[in-house]
């Protein structure tokens, strides 16, 4: 099915979408101007929706905007934005009275012309998907890169060819209520994570499983050895299992030996990459770069990774060096929005750390990332409403005894500048949060983004 059919398919079906954001305009655009009934449904207001509410009723939507904008939920085929859950209860009566429940992603999956390589995870799926992209382009595919990151697909499908590849990055919220699934699917870890929106660990780890569970073959599963839970996830593949792993040898996949990435089936190994040829820093940079080797297995060739791996510097917000000043460097880690993605970025770090973390929790604890606070972190600078969560778990850790010293500040540019008058030539000023930005800013871009301004403006 290609795009005209499937919006053809929706003809004389009244349609809502929910939430007007980045991901939705596209797609409201989209189904106006193929004459389709469309109402738009939004949290904010009309005022704070401002030129998109206005864009959008002038082209002939209707909007209904407001606390109360999923009151009288008819319509046949909603699309929900990925922060509604199924479970809405609005959502759940809609579906029982016959509304078919789906997303822009969904509905990619149902008209992509070309192969798709999906990725998902709790830490490092951002990376992971960039770096496919990367390689594939460095062989000359022609590549789209969406879902969490890249720009929505959906309208953009039509100029696909059944030659290119599609690389999108998908959350756990998109992925619960996925039908269809990627012709190559990577789970890079699940940990604890967005334990403030699903139910529990049990449903998180469940919508991850569904990138595997709904693949039919041919397909390919990459997934983690050293993650316990993505390893159990092998049971759930549909056809190909490729293990990358860091620590041991899988039976067929990708591993670390001796400082090589080496590939290995049937008993033989081939070797891929050296580590030292990796641009990124992190042990953490060194699974990302197996899981999209996993991922790329025959589409990519050997040349093509090491252009890669000694050219690419990073994703924006991803330890991104920003500038040294006075001997001590600046990195942004804003996309760390859980504790096991900044025990990762701590990881990274062999010297002195001054670390910027705190913002609105996910209902995940902290105590595991306590240790890696005291072994690394020199000055601890929290910020934003978990703050005195971070601040208990490390005091309250046993190897605590007054170390790292923890500075506590309100507003974040004042944590910015303390973190920066705390630190001395040789030192590393670190933001990795650990914490969503929902506190202070929009969107973790918006606070990488602050706090680079921050940065760049010190004297």
């Amino acid at each position: 099915m290609r795009l005209r059919e499937y919006t053809d398919s929706l003809r004389g079906r009244r349609i809502a979408v929910l939430g007007i954001g980045v991901s939705n305009l596209p797609l409201l655009r989209l189904l106006l101007d193929a004459g389709l009934d469309v109402t738009a449904r939004d949290r904010r207001s009309a005022d704070q929706l401002g030129d998109a509410a206005r864009l959008l009723s002038g082209s002939g939507a209707r909007l209904i905007p407001g606390e109360g904008y999923l009151d009288g939920l008819n319509e046949d085929v909603v699309f929900r934005t990925p922060g509604i859950m199924p479970r809405t209860p609005e959502l759940e009566a809609a579906a029982r009275h016959g509304a078919v429940i789906t997303s822009e992603m969904e509905a990619f999956f149902e008209v992509c012309p070309c192969d798709i390589i999906a990725v998902t995870g709790s830490d490092g799926k951002t990376t992971t998907t960039t770096l496919i992209a990367e390689l594939l382009r460095a062989e000359g595919k022609a590549v789209w890169l969406g879902g969490n990151i890249g720009s929505p697909l959906l309208c953009r499908s039509d100029d696909m060819s059944p030659d290119d590849f599609a690389v999108v990055e998908l959350s756990s919220f998109q992925l619960i209520t996925m039908k269809k699934s990627s012709h190559v699917a990577v789970v890079t870890n699940v940990a604890p994570n967005h334990l403030d929106i699903h139910r529990d660990m049990d449903e998180y780890a469940d919508a991850k499983r569904n990138i595997l569970l709904r693949q039919t073959p041919p397909c390919r599963a990459v997934l983690n050895l050293d993650n316990e839970i993505t390893r159990s996830f092998a049971a759930d593949a549909r056809g190909e299992t490729l293990f990358f792993s860091r620590l041991s040898r899988p039976e067929r996949g990708v591993f670390l030996d001796a400082g090589i990435i080496r590939y290995t089936e049937n008993g033989d190994f081939e070797d891929i990459l050296g580590v030292s040829d990796i641009k990124l820093p992190g042990a953490h940079n060194i699974e990302n770069y197996m899981a999209a080797i996993a991922a790329t297995r025959g589409f990519v060739s050997r040349a093509a990774i090491e252009r890669v791996a000694r050219g690419f510097g990073g994703v924006e917000h991803r330890i991104e060096l920003v500038r040294e000043r006075g001997g001590v460097k600046y990195y942004n880690d804003s996309i760390a929005s859980s504790p096991t993605r900044t025990a990762a970025g701590l990881r990274s770090f062999d010297g002195r750390v001054i670390l910027i973390a705190g913002g609105k929790d996910k209902g995940v604890p902290f105590d595991g990332l306590a240790p890696e606070i005291v072994r690394c972190v020199k000055t601890l600078v929290l910020t934003g409403f978990a703050a005195e969560k971070i601040r208990a778990a490390v005091t309250g850790f046993s190897g605590y005894s007054g170390k790292p010293e923890i500075v506590m500040r309100a507003d974040f540019a004042d944590a910015v500048r303390a973190a920066a008058g705390a630190a001395a030539p040789g030192d590393t000023v670190l933001l990795s949060p650990a914490c969503t930005s929902f506190d202070a800013f929009s969107n973790f871009e918006e606070r990488g983004n602050y706090f680079k301004e921050i940065v760049n403006g010190l004297d």
